[in-house]
């Protein structure tokens, strides 16, 4: 059961409160956003919580055990604090937020309601609606390793171990032009294999991507230049001249461990170990079946 400061409990137990709900957002690029429903700022924990222009909470709900709680928080969009363009760029995606209840006449009488996690955002008519959900949903989340023939290493990690800062690996690069949502042509990587960053990350430096974080999927060459293909549209927002740096990308293949970064040691896959398909093959005229190693 949560415990209430005395002076916060007392107030509550009159029966005339003056209580408002305030919500400190924190963006995964560390920008930090505070929010009121209150008609007056308030300021607390070295945070500032403004008024947010019919922004409101929906129900909550608390639950025993490991059940995810969820609840939702919906408002006006506006350019200088909650803009579409940042939710539909994923700037909110994953913040953390807390949300407080808060004696507006004394804020030192607050209580932490709870902390969540910013989930499905959804937009319409110029008015947000964001999931909150609670710290159990990462309870949800896949963990452990996958018995399989690929590494699930993520390439320069610690159990990778390549260091991307090596210029071999990385590039500063510039964008060209935009062939549609999800190509873009990028200058600064001539000396780079097609192919490269493939796989790969692009940080954007400036624009309106400026801080985020892209994952490449594709890079070829094409008529003499690098076309790079995103998983996302990409294209909608970047313009000529955006800067960005490209990391090189690793389809998780044991062959492309062994050749291209020459780390067969950090390789957390099972290359040399048959799996069900293995099992599965009919005997064919010419097949090695001498239990040797299935990759040299």
């Amino acid at each position: 059961m949560r415990a209430l400061e005395a002076g916060f409990a007392a107030h509550i137990a009159s029966g005339a409160t003056t209580l408002a709900t305030c919500w400190r957002i924190v963006r995964s690029d560390g920008l930090v956003l505070g929010f009121t429903d209150h008609d007056v700022a308030l300021a607390f924990g070295d945070t500032q919580y403004l008024p947010a222009h019919g922004l409101d909470g929906g129900e909550r709900t608390g639950k025993l055990g490991a059940s995810v709680d969820t609840t939702e928080v919906a408002g006006v969009l506006h350019s200088d604090a909650i803009s579409e363009e940042d939710i539909l760029l994923g700037r909110f995606d994953g913040a953390e937020v807390e949300t407080w209840r808060v004696n507006w006449r004394d804020v030192n009488q607050r209580v932490l309601l709870g902390r969540a996690t910013i989930g499905e955002i959804v937009r319409e008519d110029g008015v947000f609606r964001a999931e909150l959900r609670s710290g159990q949903h990462a309870i949800n989340q896949p963990k452990g390793r996958i018995y399989q023939a690929l590494c699930d290493a993520e390439l320069g990690d610690a159990r990778c171990r390549v260091n991307l800062d090596d210029q071999d690996y990385r590039a500063e690069a510039a964008v060209v032009g935009v062939r549609d949502r999800f190509r873009i042509v990028i200058g600064g990587i001539e000396g780079f294999e097609p192919g490269w960053f493939a796989f790969g990350v692009a940080a954007w430096g400036s624009g309106r991507r400026e801080g985020l974080r892209d994952r490449v999927v594709t890079h070829e060459r094409l008529g003499g230049v690098d076309v790079l293909g995103f998983g996302s549209a990409v294209g909608e927002w970047v313009d000529a001249a955006d800067q960005l740096v490209l990391t090189a990308g690793c389809d998780r293949r044991f062959a492309t461990c062994r050749e291209r970064f020459g780390n067969v040691a950090n390789f957390r896959g099972f290359p040399h170990i048959p799996g069900t398909d293995f099992v599965l093959r009919y005997p064919r005229e010419g097949a090695v079946m001498d239990g040797r190693t299935l990759v040299g």
